[in-house]
């Protein structure tokens, strides 16, 4: 492609979120998943490089990275002290680069810094607002209030915002006074031909999954009384987090049958999902979930909470099945599924299609290709 592009002789860097590594991003099975839009991006570029907070071992993944390179802190900073100095340790990159571009929200400063020092042009970037989080989390006020001047300030100093969902960029235009036009939406992407169903992966009976973090927003816990006492059920949980030893308490207690399966790589999770006769995300609220879109594109049936960030993703009983939050809500939605086979066969159909149409890496590759294109275009 190169040659042919206005993108050819252009660099991008990626900003970590802050303390965030490849390493991380390795051990909680999400390395290839991430990575792979800016393979798809390289061909287009110059080159893309990675700003993480790992220190030297980092090289130690670039086998997985393609011609990526990797600008890890390795000189051993604080994660607050790299986010500051980075752009002055990494001076030569930054000032090759065309587009400075955040992951997420938290750490965004260091690109801001970047901007400013080097005049570059850049994207804010973010899979979920970190104010919103902040609130939902209930942190203190003083906190609150530095977060949303942080998001603030990233989107104000930014050449374009990108967020995931409508329902987001509404907010970030109402809560931050951004302009409209400045704001893109580009949806999380699926790789539909790794996650696609698998003819040879048999679909067992009664087997729900639910992939993500063990994670109070994930309201695990109802999902674990949901499913108590249903004959014939089984739920398999894949990912880590902090409450998993409570989960598995609760689990062993109640004689619930459960599967505690840990991170696993994302290339594994098709067969997994391919197992399972259901998908299951209860959550009290969401950005735009990658792990609800990747089952969706298994063909696999979904159940999903009806809060922010799973609503923008399921059409009620054509896409997915939407259900409240409380522990007797998901189970009636378990149960009603799971007892109607036309059902979950056209919801698996049409939830296939929508992924297929709407968020294939192909599709989001396009509009990342505008995005950086019409940047340059503006002169931006």
């Amino acid at each position: 492609m190169k040659g042919n592009t206005d993108l050819d002789n252009k660099k991008l860097v990626l900003f970590f979120t802050r303390g965030v590594s490849l390493k991380v991003w390795d051990a909680i099975g999400m390395l290839d998943r991430e990575v792979e839009i800016y393979k798809r991006l390289l061909p287009y570029l110059e080159g893309v490089s990675f700003l993480t907070y790992g220190d030297e071992s980092e090289y130690d993944l670039t086998t997985k990275l393609g011609n990526i390179k990797v600008l890890p802190n390795r000189w051993g900073l604080s994660a607050r002290g790299f986010s500051m100095l980075a752009p002055l340790l990494y001076w030569k990159e930054m000032k090759a680069a065309t587009f400075l571009k955040t992951n997420q929200i938290e750490g965004s400063w260091t690109a801001v810094i970047a901007k400013l020092l080097f005049r570059k042009r850049m994207i804010a970037r973010c899979g979920y607002l970190w104010s919103i989080v902040s609130t939902k989390q209930n942190r203190g006020r003083l906190t609150r209030l530095r977060v949303r001047f942080l998001e603030k300030l990233a989107f104000k100093f930014a050449d374009k915002g990108v967020v995931t969902t409508e329902a987001l960029k509404k907010y970030v235009v109402e809560k931050h006074g951004i302009k409209e036009g400045k704001v893109a939406v580009i949806p999380n992407f699926v790789n539909t031909e790794v996650f696609r169903p698998l003819k040879d992966v048999k679909r067992e009976k009664g087997r729900i999954c639910f992939v993500g973090r063990l994670d109070p927003e994930k309201n695990l816990f109802a999902l674990l009384q949901a499913i108590k006492n249903l004959e014939n059920v089984s739920l398999s949980m894949i990912g880590n987090g902090s409450q998993r030893v409570a989960l598995e308490e609760k689990a062993q207690e109640g004689n619930i049958n459960v599967e505690f399966l840990g991170n696993l790589p994302n290339y594994q999770l098709p067969q997994e999902l391919n197992r399972a006769e259901l998908f299951v995300l209860p959550s009290l609220y969401e950005g735009h979930p990658k792990t609800i879109l990747e089952a969706m594109a298994c063909e696999l049936p979904v159940i999903g909470t009806d809060v922010e960030g799973i609503r923008e993703v399921i059409a009620h009983r054509k896409t997915g099945y939407l259900c409240g939050t409380s522990a007797e809500e998901i189970r009636r939605a378990i149960v009603e599924v799971m007892g109607d086979e036309e059902l979950k066969a056209e919801m698996g159909r049409n939830a296939r299609e929508f992924v297929v149409q709407n968020l294939s890496i192909e599709k989001i590759l396009e509009k990342e290709l505008e995005l950086l294109r019409s940047m340059v275009e503006k002169g931006r």
